[in-house]
């Protein structure tokens, strides 16, 4: 497939989302909830790899995905608290960026110790 096909497409459905969520808040975040990127990418993998190869990457890559998203959850409940207190919206990210940051490092140190590290 070309590239050029999978970024128009992918392009396609981050503008979709963004105009559903401009529409009503709930629809864009259950929409934007979906995980598309993932949904997505194993598509491209799907259709572009082959044999076990395939299926290694497509497996690897739902396993992955699922730790790599815990870390980002708490962040969510953050960021309403902090901007209803009118702390700025870049305030808001640079906290949402660092406090994920620190609870993937705490997720990755724990799931070391089970002998399955994320990095």
């Amino acid at each position: 497939m070309p590239i050029f096909l999978k970024y128009l497409i992918t392009a396609a459905i981050v503008v979709a989302v963004s105009e559903f969520a401009k529409r009503s808040d709930k629809l864009g975040a259950l929409i934007a909830s979906l995980p598309m990127v993932t949904t997505i990418a194993m598509i491209w993998m799907f259709v572009e790899l082959k044999g076990q190869t395939q299926v290694d990457k497509i497996a690897n890559h739902s396993w992955y995905t699922f730790w790599y998203v815990l870390p980002t959850l708490p962040m969510f409940l953050v960021i309403p608290v902090m901007m209803r207190k009118g702390i700025h919206f870049g305030w808001v990210l640079a906290t949402y960026c660092a406090g994920t940051m620190v609870l993937f490092v705490l997720l990755h140190l724990i799931m070391r110790r089970f002998g399955d590290g994320l990095m």
